[in-house]
């Protein structure tokens, strides 16, 4: 027998650090076995590791985090884990509710590719339209995947479209799934919200603490405080067995959530403002399976499903109140099913000439069906129903791969080369609800086709006429209805030169044909020096880009802006619209970008460090616009919107991690500094003669500067000792600044001063420091009790006045408005 020793490279996330894990197992020389080799994402050469690549990345360690925190979700874990991940809660933001928009280095959530496994993962078929994240951007829901079946999670900060395609224009998230076998690992997390919101509650303000809603959302239900609200349970289970004696094998996971609503202060306008009720069950499977000595099959594939529940904005009197149903109004709820399944299949092989090959097929579904509760479309007066299937929207995408790789060790100090090719076909697909979760009735229950000829229900009291549709979400229509296609082609070289032991060349190059709008070519250049051998100098450049998404595109709806000064019907235009192309809206293109970073990595012993510096501008960077006045169209909305290459960004930061670990006798101690600055400049406004400020006005210029916060710091302190260990870590979020509803009212009423109104429209979140804390006391070798909560000491953002977004006592900032979180967890291990 002889020993082997290999070195694995992790970076623990909320309450640890960066290390070098030595690990030593003993195996039979006599025997063949196979050893794993960690492919970290960036790099397809097999040698590359995380302190020796040349751009920056995060490998985190899923085990680690999700047995020292409460927090539930991807987003959550990677929120407080990962420097310039950035993700938080939206209310009032219909769909986006139930998806958390996410994003790293300040881009938009649909700017950072996701890959499970190394393969390309499907977006969501939502588009975010509302709230503080997101606006105008799809993204991947990284929700939908079992946090229970992850192994790890690989972030590469840094521009990489030119080895993956598009979406990597700020980086990639690979999900590494669980491999383990003979092992039956799982945990069961109970946890609850604080519901005593820190404030001033002035009149008019709706569900302080003990306030509670009922199903028609007026009214206490429970009929005395409640100091608990958003109690979460989670159970996840992980099993993997052997298959064969080759190496094979197949883990499944499964995890249940079952998540309650939150609800905090909201104005007279949003009585129902909280986080979403989620219903959820995930369920993931991989396969590896030795075919030959050189060949693998291997497969994965995972199923979510999730049944949502939302409050929208509250309908509190006029023409859209049927006393008879809701006397005094009624808060409608957003309800959606979502379901998200996905299988990839593959074979890899080797050949005796060194060469490797990787063939696969990944295909993903993502689908939302909403079905709206507590409603009612108020044309049909008493005769409505309560609740409405309103439709939905469904994506498909199928990517077919073709890589080969090999690895010249005599080529200098090594040489590695890679060829591959990618076909990808993307479906997109939105689908009508009943008829009266969309039409207008006539006095006759009728459904108006003629508004010249048939007369519309008018309000006993007002004397306005009633609307039709589902009040809280209109469904959709047959004239939304879309059914899209297209295909993409690209062609990539990557190649890793090792020039001298210390200095390390990269390249990359990738060409790209879409069937909508055309080709492209990007590049890449990165390099790593190691300055001694502690010390790395690394940096990159390259140009990249983002397709227009399919629902960007084709997306169309029209939907009731609520604010404190009323309602508005907003008509949301296809961009290929007659209607999008009569306001000289053009034809949606790719984004453009060019990164460039520079870093500096350093082991010192017990103490690493990385700090990277980078800078990306993006041209042609697709937004939503403000609303048009729409009256004169004919089309009976009052504003028409549209998407558009709005505006040019340029992005400048620097990512930080500082770690430190050391063992004294028993005892072991930790301490890990986690930081982002972040500064987000729009460089050019493309309004093409259109108003400025209602084509891209100062309103949406603070909402997209928001999704890239001046910075966030974190400082995670660890201790252990035998079978007790704890965990305290301290968040601090950046101030931002929002600009409300008071911009769209007469300058007239600001002295006629424009400086004066966006002074004061403007909303100022002061900075805050979020302590969360983590106690673990192992019972016994099986078991594992832990205590803790996020948030400990229950900080809110500063709140604001009635004219907010969201209509609650503070906008959706990344720090969250749910306040204290407490949670109990019971992990096993057989």
């Amino acid at each position: 027998m002889k020993k082997l020793t290999f070195t694995l490279v992790f970076l623990y996330g909320t309450f640890a650090f960066a290390q070098e894990v030595p690990e030593k197992r003993t195996v039979d020389s006599t025997k063949t076995n196979k050893i794993e080799t960690v492919v970290i994402v960036g790099s397809r050469n097999v040698k590359r590791t995380v302190v020796n690549s040349p751009v920056a990345i995060d490998v985190i360690d899923i085990k680690s985090i999700t047995t020292q925190s409460g927090k539930i979700e991807i987003n959550e874990l990677l929120q407080y884990a990962a420097p310039s991940f950035n993700a938080n809660k939206q209310s009032g933001s219909d769909g986006a509710d139930h998806v958390d928009p996410a994003s790293l280095r300040g881009m938009g959530p649909d700017q950072t590719l996701v890959l499970i496994n190394g393969k390309r993962r499907h977006q969501s078929s939502l588009i975010n339209l509302f709230g503080t994240r997101g606006r105008g951007n799809t993204g991947t829901d990284l929700n939908a995947i079992p946090a229970t079946s992850i192994k790890r999670i690989e972030i590469l900060r840094d521009g990489a479209a030119a080895q993956y395609g598009s979406d990597a224009i700020a980086g990639v998230i690979n999900i590494v799934l669980n491999d383990n076998i003979n092992e039956l690992t799982g945990a069961v997390t109970y946890g609850a919200f604080n519901t005593n919101a820190k404030g001033d509650f002035p009149l008019g303000t709706a569900n302080t603490k003990g306030f509670r809603l009922d199903e028609n959302g007026y009214g206490n239900s429970f009929g005395k405080n409640k100091n608990f609200d958003g109690n979460s349970l989670k159970a996840g289970l992980n099993y993997g067995i052997a298959l064969g004696k080759n190496g094979g094998f197949v883990n499944f996971t499964g995890e249940l959530l079952n998540k309650e609503k939150t609800l905090r202060p909201g104005f007279d306008f949003r009585k129902g403002f909280g986080e979403a009720a989620v219903r959820g069950l995930n369920f993931m499977a991989n396969l590896s399976i030795p075919i030959s000595t050189k060949t693998d099959f291997y497969a994965f594939a995972g199923s979510n499903y999730r049944d949502t529940d939302a409050y929208a904005f509250t309908r509190n009197d006029g023409a859209r109140v049927v006393e008879s149903i809701y006397p005094g109004g009624f808060t409608p709820r957003i309800t959606s099913v979502i379901l998200d399944n996905s299988i990839a299949l593959g074979l890899k092989t080797k050949y005796s000439n060194g060469w490797k090959m990787d063939f696969s097929n990944t295909l993903g579904n993502n689908s939302f069906h909403y079905n709206i509760k507590g409603t009612l479309n108020a044309s049909l007066g008493a005769a409505s129903p309560t609740e409405f299937d309103a439709g939905g929207h469904k994506l498909l995408q199928n990517t077919t791969n073709l890589d080969f790789s090999k690895n010249y060790s005599t080529v200098l100090e090594g040489f590695n080369l890679a060829l591959g090719s990618e076909f990808r076909i993307e479906k997109f697909n939105i689908f009508a609800g009943e008829t009266g979760s969309y039409a207008t009735y006539d006095i006759n229950g009728d459904v108006v086709t003629d508004p010249t000829t048939q007369t519309i229900p008018t309000d006993p009291i007002s004397g306005d006429p009633r609307p039709g549709g589902s009040q809280g979400f209109p469904g959709y229509s047959p004239s939304n209805e879309v059914n899209e296609i297209r295909t993409n082609f690209s062609l990539y070289a990557d190649t890793e030169l090792d020039i001298t032991k210390a200095f390390m060349l990269s390249t990359a190059v990738r060409f790209e044909n879409y069937s909508d709008f055309g080709k492209t070519l990007n590049g890449k250049l990165a390099s790593r020096l190691k300055l001694t051998n502690q010390i790395n100098l690394r940096g990159s450049i390259s140009t990249g880009f983002r397709a227009p998404s399919l629902a960007q595109i084709y997306y169309n709806t029209s939907f009731t802006n609520f604010s404190s000064s009323g309602a508005t019907e907003v008509l949301l235009a296809g961009n290929e619209s007659p209607v999008t192309k009569a306001f000289g809206i053009g034809k949606l293109n790719q984004e453009k970008a060019i990164n460039t970073s520079i870093g500096i990595t350093g082991s010192f012993g017990n103490f690493t460090t990385t700090i990277d510096a980078y800078m990306i501008r993006v041209k042609d960077r697709i937004v939503l616009t403000g609303y048009f006045d729409a009256t004169s169209l004919g089309l009976n909305v009052d504003a028409a919107q549209f998407f558009t290459n709005g505006v040019d960004t340029k992005t400048k930061g620097v990512d930080i991690v500082l770690s430190w670990k050391k063992n004294i006798g028993a005892s072991r101690f930790g301490a890990a500094l986690i930081g982002n600055i972040n500064d987000m400049e729009i460089t050019n406004v493309k309004n093409n003669g259109l108003d400025e400020q209602t084509f891209f006005g100062e309103r949406d210029k603070a909402f997209l500067l928001a999704s890239a916060p001046a910075n966030k710091f974190g400082l995670n302190l660890n201790y252990g000792r035998k079978w007790f260990d704890s965990g305290l870590a301290f968040t601090r979020f950046s101030e931002v600044k929002l600009l409300d509803y008071q911009v769209y009212e007469d300058v007239a009423d600001y002295g006629g001063s424009f400086q004066n109104q966006i002074a004061a429209a403007t909303d100022t979140y002061g900075v805050k420091i979020v302590t969360d804390l983590t106690l673990g006391f192992k019972l016994n070798k099986s078991f594992k009790l832990t205590v803790g909560a996020n948030n400990l000491l229950n900080i809110y953002p500063d709140q604001q006045d009635d004219w907010v977004e969201a209509g609650g006592y503070w906008d959706s900032v990344q720090m969250g408005f749910g306040g204290a979180y407490y949670y109990t967890r019971l992990g096993f291990k057989f």
